[in-house]
């Protein structure tokens, strides 16, 4: 029997010629990522288990993201102890205020390879996996573990593939297809299973668009969203590199616990409504709710083409009266070609916020956070009660080209309106 890509690479990672779902094992680890509301309770756990020292500090990342810049004093305090411990580990990989989001950083800074195990103390650390890699957010526990030893127990994931085919109409993007998917598999649908997307349409995005749909992978409950790297992948890590790069593939009879195909061709914009990410409509459905906060960013739509594809729809146009546009690029490697190209213009002229990189708006943390009864439409991936703000806040989740639509309307519009 052959294996899946969640199989090789565990395989390879546990010195075994193969695995298979449900086998425990004892895996190395190729990168160690922390952010800075994570790192602290890690790297207490690992001196509480003895450790002083990390195993490798070539390969453990940490990134002020979440709390960036700091907006409190327990913040800052935070950011300089991990500063300081990174000095004093020796770990060159330190992402300062401002560089961006982790999961953005991480391929940018050539950190993620095809074939290798990524673990991250950040849910969404299956991101990566749109670069062929295994990669899977842990807990802050099993980090200090990763941290100690360079090494953990997993248990093999079965393996859930997901075919989609069709050529996506305009206006209809990645995040429309993955709220697609997550609305048809459910929240808990793949819980602790690897994902594997497959298909023409897949073969044919962008690696933003590939990314946008292994980060909300964990949203069904995945262990890891995965892609098989091909051309596309390596062009994008060629110079961001020089570790060998070794793709790995699904073999053809390898074996999956469900099979899932989904034709995008005719597919509507989708929405996430109130208060789970798998309570997906189309759009037609939820059409003209009112907002008061509309994000365009966050480690699900945060890059160039996101904001590329609002400018195009805001351009020449206002932001309707008492609707906030927050737009947070994904780093500052993004925000340097949104400002050389003129978008980030286009996007102020129109009466945006244009924000530094950072997670803060995203899940509630020191931007943008939301007054109790009012309304946002995020580009990101959840929509949880109290996720932005006060638990009497609502939040639905769409693509950056909905959600531009609807900061011209002040509600919910299909951006199919608005181009000619």
């Amino acid at each position: 029997m052959g294996m899946t890509i969640a199989e090789k690479i565990l395989a390879r990672s546990s010195g075994r010629r193969t695995v298979s779902s449900g086998e425990i094992v004892k895996a190395k680890i190729d990168v160690a990522m922390m952010v800075d509301v994570t790192a602290p309770l890690a790297i207490r756990s690992m001196r509480e288990m003895g450790r002083e020292r990390v195993w490798d500090p070539e390969r453990v990342i940490i990134v002020l993201d979440h709390l960036a810049p700091a907006s409190s004093i327990a913040a800052a305090e935070t950011h300089r102890t991990l500063r300081d411990f990174a000095k004093r580990q020796g770990i060159r990989g330190l992402y300062e205020v401002g560089e961006g989001i982790c999961h953005q950083i991480l391929p940018e800074k050539g950190h993620v390879r095809p074939g290798e195990v990524v673990v991250g103390a950040d849910s969404h650390t299956c991101t990566h996996g749109a670069f062929g890699a295994f990669a899977t957010g842990v807990g802050s526990m099993d980090m200090a573990a990763a941290l100690a030893t360079g090494k953990l127990w997993f248990r093999v994931p079965e393996t859930v593939r997901v075919e989609i085919e069709g050529r996506l109409p305009e206006m209809v993007t990645p995040k429309d297809v993955i709220l697609e998917v997550i609305g048809r598999i459910g929240a808990d649908g793949a819980t602790y299973k690897a994902v594997e997307f497959h298909g023409a349409t897949v073969r044919e995005m962008s690696i933003a668009g590939r990314m946008t749909l292994c980060n909300m992978a964990i949203e069904m409950g995945g262990k890891t969203g995965i892609i098989e790297a091909d051309e596309r992948t390596l062009e994008y890590l060629k110079g961001r590199t020089e570790a060998p790069l070794r793709p790995v593939r699904s073999d053809p009879d390898a074996e999956y616990s469900e099979r899932f195909t989904f034709e995008v061709t005719g597919l509507e914009p989708r929405v996430a409504i109130p208060s789970s990410v798998d309570n997906v409509r189309a759009i037609s459905e939820v059409e003209g709710r009112e907002v008061d906060q509309v994000l365009i960013g966050s480690c699900t739509n945060g890059r160039l083409e996101d904001l590329e594809v609002a400018a195009r729809i805001l351009k020449g146009r206002k932001v309707h009266r008492g609707v906030r546009l927050l737009v947070t690029p994904a780093s500052r490697e993004v925000y340097l070609k949104a400002l050389r190209s003129g978008v980030l213009e286009v996007l102020l002229r129109s009466g945006a916020v244009v924000t530094n990189p950072t997670c803060g708006a995203c899940w509630g943390g020191h931007i943008g956070v939301l007054a109790p009864g009012e309304v946002c439409l995020s580009t990101s991936n959840r929509n949880f009660v109290g996720r932005m703000g006060s638990p009497e806040a609502e939040v639905y989740l769409a693509s950056p080209a909905t959600a531009a639509a609807s900061a011209i309307r002040g509600a919910i519009t299909d951006p199919r309106e608005m181009v000619g």
